[in-house]
């Protein structure tokens, strides 16, 4: 009984008296440790401390594996549930040309679509960073090609060499 995610189970429970539930959950009071043990031992089953911050502890009397499975069920479908939101980064620089951004347009909307985060980076080189114009002028033009609808998270910024803005997709309504 190692894994038992926190839980005192049995011989594991170290108070005076403590707040039971039976198996069908009703309430059946504060009672002497003891007396719940044997309550438990009566019906063959454990008994789980399932608020040890309450005073006293609240106690319940029921089967632990399937608990604990039902538990794990529980935590399982949750993951299910989730949706995991990637960062997707496209770079290009100040000087690109009308297809390629056409291209990258394209590989914006895409993410988004997939309902991922899309960091647009432009990369200056050399004599080009005196003209980081031309980078703002490119992201604004990326922005009017992209049909996808999508928030701008982070306006476009410069950081060192790099300017770059993150855009996130509109939220649908469910």
């Amino acid at each position: 009984m190692a894994d038992n995610k926190g839980l005192r189970i049995n011989d594991q429970i170290r108070v005076r008296e403590v707040r039971l539930i039976d198996a069908e959950g009703n309430q059946i009071g504060v009672v002497p440790i003891v007396e719940a043990f044997s309550l438990a031992r009566e019906r063959e089953l454990d008994l789980v401390e399932i608020a040890p911050q309450a005073n006293p502890p609240v106690c319940k009397i029921l089967d632990y594996g399937k608990y604990r499975f039902e538990m794990e069920k529980k935590l399982r479908d949750s993951k299910k549930k989730q949706s995991v939101t990637k960062l997707k980064e496209i770079r290009m620089q100040p000087k690109i040309a009308s297809g390629d951004l056409d291209i990258k347009s394209k590989h914006i909307e895409e993410f988004l679509t997939e309902g991922n985060k899309v960091k647009v980076t432009i990369r200056f080189r050399g004599r080009e960073l005196a003209h980081t114009e031309l980078g703002l002028g490119v992201l604004n033009e990326v922005l009017k090609r992209i049909e996808e609808e999508y928030v701008v998270e982070k306006t476009p910024a410069m950081e060192g060499r790099f300017m770059s803005m993150t855009l996130n997709p509109k939220q649908k309504n469910k």
